[in-house]
């Protein structure tokens, strides 16, 4: 089996099976945000204790890339601290420029490489990363 298909085939099992889909009932950081070129949208929940993103969830409608990085980033921001998260944030960043980053921890993400080949796409893979850091940067100005 080539990368690519095991790629693919990652990114439609995130699609297929989404982690961390649904909403929170009360008490989360709550980022909307949508990509117009496209029509992708999602509602990023994050639930944040002691500097600790100790969950996060998501609702959205989109393409597979969205849906998938956002089931991707939300498994992989749990546990961290604001400070990983938005680490993660900027690896991804790079990844989407074609940079050659691992994300350890969470392997899955690279299945997105791919993506930066196609510029118009990159936008997709990023929305739910954006909603991280805006969700990061809505708890640290409350704090």
């Amino acid at each position: 089996m080539q990368l690519d298909d095991l790629y693919r085939r990652v990114i439609m099992d995130h699609y297929k099976n989404p982690r961390n889909h649904g909403k929170f009932e009360n008490d989360a950081v709550t980022i909307d945000l949508n990509n117009p070129t496209c029509g992708d949208r999602i509602s990023l929940q994050l639930k944040v204790e002691d500097g600790v993103v100790k969950d996060a969830k998501y609702t959205g409608e989109g393409c597979s890339i969205s849906m998938s990085s956002a089931s991707m980033m939300t498994e992989a921001v749990k546990g961290k601290t604001l400070e990983e998260a938005v680490m993660l944030a900027s690896k991804f960043s790079c990844l989407m420029k074609g940079e050659d980053v691992e994300f350890e921890d969470y392997e899955d993400i690279e299945a997105l490489s791919g993506v930066n080949k196609f510029p118009a796409r990159i936008k997709c893979a990023t929305l739910a990363w954006n909603a991280l850091r805006k969700g990061i940067e809505d708890t640290e100005q409350k704090d």
